[in-house]
């Protein structure tokens, strides 16, 4: 197995840096682990080594690594939620990520009644406008805000996005800016707090944090290439 532990404490350090060069401070920015299409070992390699927040994407893999890696595991659902999975994903997990559409929302606010849980969630917005992209328009975003915090189960704690391949990573930084100025607007808006902002993965994390995320999502640089610990 690599050294999972020793790539933990590289990106721990980094994201202190970049934070403190931009005037924020680390513990705004919480790690999530990506830890899709990687083994148990390997997480609990990365569990072990500190790391408490794991990602996944695909529920038929969260449902068989579950079992196999210790209870105080956080797990967060980072990718697209189909909705005849959302009643098996709600009680496994602490936050969605990837709620694309009214109609995802609804779905899993009915759902939630129906199992007697509060989610967490987190709205995906597609701000590169590019077809291969799941998620809200800004505009839609922003036109159907007050329907979905009128759900009485769902709990919506901020915006989610992928930034598009770019050259240099600083080149993501205008999609980052975007997802955070949206996320004001709606705030102010709709006179609510949304705190949390979901963006940069291994390839972008820098830009994004000088933007503003709360999440980072990192796999790469944690684990290697996917399906190798």
């Amino acid at each position: 197995m690599n050294d999972i532990s020793g790539r933990m404490k590289e990106v721990e350090e980094q994201i202190a840096l970049i934070a403190e060069r931009c005037g924020r401070l680390s513990s705004e920015i919480e790690l999530i682990a990506v830890s899709k299409s990687q083994s148990a070992e390997a997480v609990r390699e990365a569990f072990d080594a500190g790391q408490l927040i794991f990602g996944e994407n695909r529920a038929q893999e969260l449902v068989a690594k579950l079992p196999l890696l210790p209870s105080s595991i956080h797990w967060h659902f980072i990718g697209h939620l189909q909705k005849n999975k959302v009643r098996k994903v709600l009680p496994l997990v602490d936050l969605v990520h990837g709620v694309d559409s009214l109609e995802l929302a609804l779905d899993i606010d009915r759902i939630a009644s129906e199992l007697g849980l509060f989610p967490r969630v987190l709205l995906e917005v597609n701000v590169s406008g590019e077809a291969t992209k799941f998620g809200f328009t800004p505009e839609v975003a922003r036109r159907e805000a007050p329907r979905l915090l009128e759900l009485t189960r769902v709990q919506w704690e901020g915006l989610m996005t992928i930034a598009p391949i770019v050259d240099a990573p600083d080149n993501a930084r205008p999609f980052f800016a975007q997802l955070r100025m949206l996320r004001d607007q709606i705030a102010a808006e709709n006179q609510v707090d949304l705190p949390t902002l979901s963006m940069g993965m291994s390839d972008d994390f820098e830009a994004a944090i000088k933007e503003g995320a709360t999440l980072v999502r990192l796999g790469t640089v944690i684990f290697g290439p996917r399906g190798r610990a």
